[in-house]
């Protein structure tokens, strides 16, 4: 993805709610989704943004022209289905005049001109420092990227950007993407720029040499202000510019892509890969998915490619994209929109980071894969079902409080990494043969058995409020959750008293931020910080035999409060 050109050049709960489930509470729930209230709506969000450099000094044959004459076809293209869009524009290729002429062409109540927050040589020369690059374009986390500088050296290279832009559009930009920014730069962009939207790279882990990790994993979030890739939970606490996700993930996929190695592969909307983006199957199952599955507030992804892979190399998928986004468009089915207009919309709606969803109820064609991924300004989860049984694949938990180095320190190594607070990590703490989660089991006759059940049932009972009900069949009746922006319930509906629990394994040589399992918390150490995974209803317990840690419901409910992570 991104900056990996080789990778295609080379072949590349409830608050309020009673603890106890019962029967009554559940059934009319179990025979179909509920329907948002009409004064709900859920908004499906495509930004097309296509970001520009002026050369790719990583291979010869990508001339400046053949970059020049990429973005000529990406507004062709547009234009033909009369897509609007954002183009994103590097320092390099804002002071170049055939980019200058191309974009000023473009209808400004449809199309936007922001800023791609990579730093090049004419940058850092216009702001008065030194260039430390192999390239005028380097892409190395200490040189490419705002975490390279001091705070000062940041924001003269945001005045110098911006004195630029504004000279040549005659305004400042509003939106600013990059793989990833600091929160001092956004800061600064915000307070005195008055940027209203900003975009960073999905999760990923190792890829290009920038980990995003644990992070609010789709849509969009208000950033701590120590802190650009943690949520923040406070709105005096937040920078309010909201950082949209990039590049469409692979919901199932994604996360799993390169487990066993030192970083993912990558499946995302992104036109230039073979699966992905670039496939028409791939395609029509991702949006198919993100129009008509259940979503919590809105449903956001971001099409388009950055100029580097060229025209050639995401000519196909481009051509398969834009048409199909055209037709749900007419259908009323997406909001095709630019960044700049996602942005303002979000903060007229949300003060804080909202809660939001996005599911899955069927996998693309041979696979019956399902999964929903929850996000709030406090934790985010992800639920898997595979072979009909029920993993918890991943939950990490948001402070604002916990800093990024890069807020104020300089990064001195060519990778980057920001992080939020595990607790459950599906793919660090995993191996090929050793796939980590949290895997839900019954005992039957004496015996321990894996839970297995029919489709989950995603629906929405309230605003901010996800309710899944899973059908069972190794054991009568369902398997209920619950989360809002806050808790996480669970229970188990059935005329008959199963003993049930969840069974916690990791590969064995797993890195762990476990410090102390107690009967009703887990103590945690993640990066210097000291966290709780504490259980409201439920308890702990170390039954070994490779399980780390067991959760037994208490009064056949387990409850926690995710907002309340506090070491005490």
């Amino acid at each position: 993805m991104k900056n990996t050109i080789s990778k295609v050049f080379g072949g590349s709960i409830i608050i309020g709610l009673m603890c106890i489930c019962t029967l009554s509470s559940f059934h009319s729930q179990n025979k179909q989704e509920i329907t948002p209230p009409e004064d709900q709506p859920t908004p499906r969000i495509v930004n097309i943004v296509n970001f520009i450099r002026l050369l790719e000094p990583r291979d010869a044959a990508i001339t400046e022209d053949v970059l020049y004459q990429t973005v000529v076809k990406q507004v062709e293209i547009m234009k033909k289905y009369k897509l609007g869009g954002t183009f994103l524009l590097q320092y390099d290729a804002l002071i170049d005049p055939r980019y200058q002429k191309l974009l000023k062409t473009l209808p400004r109540d449809s199309f936007e001109i922001g800023a791609w927050w990579e730093i090049p040589q004419p940058q850092v020369e216009k702001a008065g420092l030194k260039w430390r690059g192999r390239y005028p374009w380097d892409w190395r986390a200490n040189i490419g990227f705002s975490t390279g500088y001091t705070p000062k050296e940041r924001e003269k290279l945001i005045d110098a950007y911006m004195a630029e832009f504004k000279k040549i559009f005659g305004y400042y930009p509003k939106s600013v993407g990059s793989w990833f920014i600091d929160s001092y730069s956004l800061n600064y962009m915000y307070q005195k720029y008055h940027i209203v939207a900003s975009s960073n790279c999905k999760d990923q882990y190792g890829t290009d040499g920038y980990t995003l990790w644990g992070g609010y994993w789709n849509q969009a979030y208000y950033p701590s202000k120590i802190n650009s890739y943690m949520p923040a939970q406070n709105e005096k606490n937040q920078i309010p510019v909201p950082i949209f996700r990039m590049l469409g993930s692979d919901p199932i996929r994604q996360y799993d892509n390169g487990l066993g190695t030192t970083r993912q592969g990558v499946v995302t909307l992104e036109p230039v890969y073979k699966f992905g983006g670039g496939d028409s199957a791939w395609v029509n199952w991702f949006l198919k998915s993100f129009t008509e599955d259940k979503c919590l507030g809105f449903n956001y992804t971001q099409a388009g490619q950055e100029n580097s892979f060229t025209w050639d190399a995401m000519a196909k998928g481009f051509e398969i994209q834009m048409p199909l986004l055209a037709r749900l468009r007419d259908e009323h089915k997406i909001r095709v929109e630019t960044m700049e207009t996602s942005g303002r919309w979000f903060k007229e709606k949300y003060k804080v980071t909202p809660a939001t969803s996005f599911a899955v109820s069927t996998d693309i064609e041979g696979s019956d894969l399902k999964t929903v991924w929850f996000n709030s300004r406090f934790y985010r989860i992800n639920l898997l079902w595979e072979n009909g049984n029920l993993r918890i694949r991943d939950l990490h938990l948001f402070d604002e409080s916990f800093p990024s180095v890069y807020t104020k320190e300089v990064a001195t190594s060519n990778e980057c990494s920001f992080f939020t607070l595990p607790v459950i990590d599906g793919y660090i703490w995993s191996k090929p043969n050793q796939i980590a989660g949290l895997r839900l089991k019954v005992l039957v006759d004496g015996q321990e058995v894996l839970v297995k059940g029919k489709d989950p049932v995603y629906s929405q009972t309230q605003p901010g409020h996800l309710h899944v009900s899973w059908p069972l069949t190794s054991v009568k009746g369902s398997f209920e959750m619950d989360m809002d922006e806050k808790q996480l319930k669970m229970c188990l509906v059935s005329d008959h008293p199963y003993t049930w629990y969840f069974d916690m394994t990791t590969a064995a040589d797993a890195k762990l931020p476990y410090e102390k399992i107690l009967d009703n918390q887990i103590t945690c150490r993640f990066e210097g910080m000291e966290y709780v995974f504490k259980s409201i209803k439920g308890s702990f317990s170390e039954p070994g035999n490779g399980v780390l840690f067991r959760l037994k419901p208490q009064m056949n409910t387990i409850l926690f409060d995710l907002s309340a992570i506090k070491k005490p």
